[in-house]
Order: C-alpha cells, then structure tokens, then sequence
C-alpha cells in the first residue's frame, strides 16, 4: 500500500523554508548552512517535487523583487490598455528604456518554469543567482550605458479554480416512488466512498481543477514578443537595439523577425543568442532573414569545445561557437560588437 503523503501545504517565504541567499548569492539553509535538499522525504517524489515547485515561485517573486530594487527596473502591465478585470502580465524596464537615444537591450529568457530575470530556476537553488539570474547582464548592460527590457514570454496565463458543476439527479424528476430513489441514493453515495477511497491511495492528495485565462495578445512567448516590439521596442528612441535571447527565446526572436522583418532590421544591430532551439526552416523563415542572421546574429551553444570555438551547424543561419572555456567549466559569453562604434561587449557567468 502506499505511504500516506504529507499535507501539500508549503511555506510561501525562504524564511519559512529555513533557507535565504548569502552574501555569494548562494541559497543555503538558515542553520546547517548546507545546500537545498530535493530528496527531503524519502520514497515521496510527488511530495519532493511539490516542494521544490512551492520553493520555486518564491524564488520567482524574490527575482522580482530583485529587478525592481537591486536593478531599478520598473514593473510595467499588459496588455497596455487592459481592463481593470481581465488578465495581466508585466515585463521590466529601466527608466531609460524608450529615451535613451543610442542603445537598447532586450532580454530573452527560454521556456519552461523560468520567468522575467531568470535563465534557469535549477541554477538559481543549486548554484547561485549570479549563474541564473540576468541581473549581471542588466546590471552590466546598465553600467555601459544601455536601457534595458526584460521580457516575460512565458506569462501567458492566469489560473482559477474552475467552477463546480452540480448535476441534478435524475431520480430528483422522476415518478419513482419515493422508496425506490431513496435506495438508488443510497447506492450512489456507497459507490462514491468506495471510490474515494481507492482514490485516497492512487492520487492522495487530489489538487483542485484549475482552468487558464490567457492574457489577451500575449498568449504565447511569440505573441509576447511581438506585443512588447510593438508597443515598447519599435517606440523606443535608441538608434541601436540589441538582443540577448536564450533556448526558446531564440525561436521568439526568429518569429518576431518573420512577422517584423523590416522594422526589426531597421533597429536591431546584433542578436547574441545562447542554446537558441530555433529552426529557420520549420518556421519558414526567407533567405533575406537567412542572410541578415549571418551578418547579426551568434549563437554560442553548449559545447566541450574551447570558448568561442566555432561548432558546425546543418542550418543555413547564423554562426555557432563554443560557450565552454577550455578549462571545462559553464560559461556563457556574448559578444555584441556594434558595427557603427566598433565596440565589442563581453558578457561572461560562469
């Protein structure tokens, strides 16, 4: 039989988990000072991997909270002109975004679990925020004199309990006599224990049923991409804009490039992409956008190769490199080399 699973009932803050980032922006328990802990219940996956989820959106919040008050970032909501009931999401934005009149960076994260300032949830909790986080690429994009947007492609919902349906019963309207519905009530409420109680065993903890709301032109990390060009990037000020976009981030900006070609070429200067899963070919992209990605665009993707080695690619698209330094350890390193300044921009987090 199996083992009867503790409550689903987490703690909404680190603290209440007993963990917090130390001065290396490590996550580390508050009093054995030791790393996270996925396996904190023996033989209870389910259990282990709704903990780490509950952790994880705290972490979510906690990135936020970072945007805004270690980088100075504003929340800004969408769509722009939502009503006061429907569903919302927000990106980032410095206070410079659509002013500064030389240089903009947009920032792209991938799919998944992942949302505005993060590159990767497992790296923030295992490693530390520095290796998965993008506030190193704000704070030094910032630093350089950039404004900067950070996308939120993967907010493309709201969740709501979805609303119980009573079913009336049809003995309720029949002419049987009463004796008769009475016993066929009684059989149907039997029948219902003895389900949940083999269901007790086969799903504990049975989570309620939820629906999705999506959020009006942002339904999708496509959509959201265009939305945010449109109504923030294309209106921006900056002569130069710039894009660091990782794993499905990558298949975003190609989209956005199909749907924008001419105005994305009008102001976008180079794409530094890294693990980009993009495919010219399945998303039909023409040969002007082929031929523009190899003069713009570079993809560093994982590699055992040296650092900036260049990595064969069967696509007819932009240039892949190694993004793996010689000594074996991660390292994701854009170069964005502006062609008007002759400037090169290293980006490196190991």
């Amino acid at each position: 039989m199996k083992k009867d699973e503790p409550p689903l009932d987490f703690p909404d803050t680190l603290e209440g988990f007993e963990y917090a980032f130390n001065e290396k922006g490590q996550l580390r328990h508050i009093k054995t000072g030791e790393p996270f802990v996925f396996n904190y219940r023996e033989d209870l996956h389910r259990w282990n991997q709704k903990r780490y989820e509950a952790l994880g959106e705290i972490i979510t919040k906690y990135v936020y909270e970072l945007l805004e008050k270690d980088c100075n970032l504003k929340k800004i909501s969408i769509p722009v002109d939502a009503t006061e009931s429907e569903p919302k999401s927000f990106i980032f934005m410095s206070e410079d975004a659509l002013t500064n009149p030389q240089k903009l960076m947009v920032l792209i994260h991938g799919s998944g679990v992942v949302r505005a300032g993060q590159w990767a949830r497992r790296l923030i909790i295992n490693e530390d925020l520095d290796s998965g986080t993008q506030i190193p690429f704000i704070k030094r994009a910032m630093d350089e004199g950039y404004g900067v947007i950070v996308l939120n492609p993967n907010e493309n919902y709201i969740e709501v309990e979805k609303p119980k349906i009573h079913v009336q019963s049809s003995s309720d309207s029949s002419d049987e006599p009463a004796e008769k519905r009475e016993r066929k009530d009684k059989v149907s409420k039997e029948t219902k224990k003895r389900r949940d109680f083999y269901e007790k065993y086969r799903n504990p903890q049975r989570e309620k049923e939820m629906m999705q709301l999506y959020i009006r032109e942002n339904g999708s990390p496509e959509e959201h991409a265009i939305y945010v060009w449109d109504h923030f990037i294309a209106q921006s000020a900056a002569e130069n804009v710039f894009f660091v976009a990782h794993s499905y981030g990558g298949l975003a900006f190609v989209e956005l490039m199909i749907q924008r070609e001419a105005d994305v070429k009008s102001k976008v200067t180079a794409v530094a992409l890294t693990d980009s899963v993009h495919n010219v070919w399945h998303q039909e992209a023409g040969k002007t956008i082929r031929e523009w990605m190899r003069e713009n665009c570079c993809n560093w993707v994982s590699s055992s190769e040296p650092l900036d080695t260049s990595v064969e690619s069967m696509l007819p698209d932009c240039p892949r490199v190694s993004a793996v330094n010689p000594h074996g350890h991660s390292q994701v390193k854009q170069k964005i080399i502006k062609e008007k300044c002759h400037e090169t921009w290293t980006f490196s987090t190991c």
